[in-house]
Parts: structure tokens; C-alpha cells; sequence
């Protein structure tokens, strides 16, 4: 799987691997016991502190997760989307040109694509 070559740039722009492996440092799953994890959620929680951030959620019962209502600027549309479940989060952005959807992964994943193109030698 490769990126587009769009997206690729702009994550590169914003030295996105550097600041997803700080934040992943942060909250690595090994410093906290998977005991400790929070495992169940209050859905009506989630969306008031999704909304006093400023945002308006959503919650797809269907996928089961959250979702913050897409903008759309020039040609672009952006979305972002929060997964919860087993005391992990996956955080998914979502970038649509003319409705052609170019990014829809989980964080992790543009890391392991950008390092694995920049730093062959080491794959996470």
C-alpha cells in the first residue's frame, strides 16, 4: 500500500512521524497494564467532551465510532473519526478531493507507510 502522493507530502510537511511517535511514546500501551485501561465508556461523555472542544460529534452505531462533522474547503473535505474499543484508540483522519477519498487509516498506519518509505531500514 502506498499513500497519495498529496497526502504523503503534507505529512512529511508536518513531520507527522516525529509527532505521532512522541505522542505514541506517551501513551504506549506497555506503560499502562492492560487492567488499568479504560475498557467501558460512557458514549454520553465522550460526545460532551468531543463537543466542549468544539466539535460536533456523531456516533456511528453501526461501525461503532465516533465521528466529528466533515468540512469542506475549496475541493477538500475533511473528517475525523475516533475509534474506542478494548481500552485502545485509533485516531482515523478522513480527506476526501472531489469526494475521491484519499486518507481513511488509523494514525498508525500513515506512520508505518511514511517510515517504511523514509527509513527502509526500520519498520515498526
Amino acid at each position: 500500500m502506498e499513500l497519495n502522493s498529496k497526502i504523503k507530502r503534507a505529512l512529511q510537511e508536518i513531520d507527522f512521524v516525529n509527532r505521532y511517535e512522541k505522542i505514541a511514546e506517551e501513551y504506549n500501551a506497555n506503560r499502562i497494564p492492560s487492567n488499568d485501561r479504560l475498557v467501558h465508556i460512557d458514549g454520553e461523555e465522550v460526545m460532551e467532551t468531543i463537543a466542549s472542544l468544539g466539535y460536533q460529534p456523531s456516533f456511528d452505531a453501526k461501525e461503532k465510532f465516533y465521528k466529528i462533522k466533515e468540512e469542506k474547503k475549496g475541493e477538500f473535505t475533511f473528517g475525523f473519526h475516533i475509534i474506542l474499543r478494548d481500552g485502545n484508540v485509533d485516531l482515523v483522519w478522513i480527506v476526501k478531493e472531489n469526494k475521491e477519498l484519499l486518507l481513511g487509516l488509523p494514525w498508525s498506519l500513515y506512520s508505518r507507510l511514511l517510515i517504511k518509505s523514509d527509513r527502509s531500514h526500520v519498520v515498526l
